[in-house]
């Protein structure tokens, strides 16, 4: 479990591939806090550390439905991805509740300046029975874009905005985004129970 307030991001520095598997390592400033079987979210995906090697780098696998849903699949030696350890249980909720199970990816399709803070707009596939069920954005709700838990402004059927503030462009990996730029969203987990108990007490 995550809140969606993102530590840093961190450098994939390896990538291996092992039959339908991807092994990702990457470099991160808490590579020496990190432990074996510790969760962590790599762009709002919540991945296992499977290798830890001297203590500059570690190691986590990817699956193909893993890869097959998220931009990970995507990823080339060198980029950036935001990182988020799993949630402590006895702190403050600064973001929102992140289950790091990315539902699907949006395409960027604008930004646009704010003065000094920036307006990034983006563009999902609908589906009417997966909205039905959730998966869908509301105005002042909640989303996870590549980890980071953001406000929804201006949603549409398919679209909707999210306002960046200079804090959250620099340390995060929003400043490499451009436009045509896939990133992974994650849909309110508030929202998708609501819907599901709405669909059962009308069954």
């Amino acid at each position: 479990m995550f809140s969606g307030i993102v530590e840093e991001f961190a450098v994939l520095t390896a990538m291996e591939k092992e039959q339908e598997n991807v092994h990702f390592t990457f470099t991160c400033s808490f590579v020496k806090e990190l432990k074996i079987d510790q969760s962590v979210s790599h762009n709002g995906v919540c991945l296992t550390v499977v290798r830890i090697t001297d203590d500059t780098t570690y190691t986590v696998t990817a699956m193909k439905e893993t890869l097959d849903r998220s931009n990970l699949g995507a990823l080339t030696v060198g980029d950036k991805v935001n990182v988020e350890r799993s949630m402590l249980m006895n702190g403050r909720l600064d973001g929102h509740i992140v289950q790091g199970h990315v539902d699907q990816t949006a395409k960027c399709i604008l930004i646009e300046d704010a003065g000094g803070s920036w307006y990034y707009t983006f563009q999902y596939v609908y589906d009417a029975a997966m909205a039905r069920r959730g998966y869908l954005t509301v105005d002042k709700g909640s989303v996870t874009v590549n980890g980071v838990s953001l406000t929804v402004v201006n949603p549409t059927k398919d679209t909707f905005q999210v306002a960046i503030i200079p804090y959250t462009y620099e340390h995060t990996n929003f400043h490499t985004l451009r436009v045509g730029t896939f990133v992974n969203i994650e849909f309110d987990i508030i929202g998708k129970y609501i819907s599901r108990l709405l669909a059962v007490n009308n069954e």
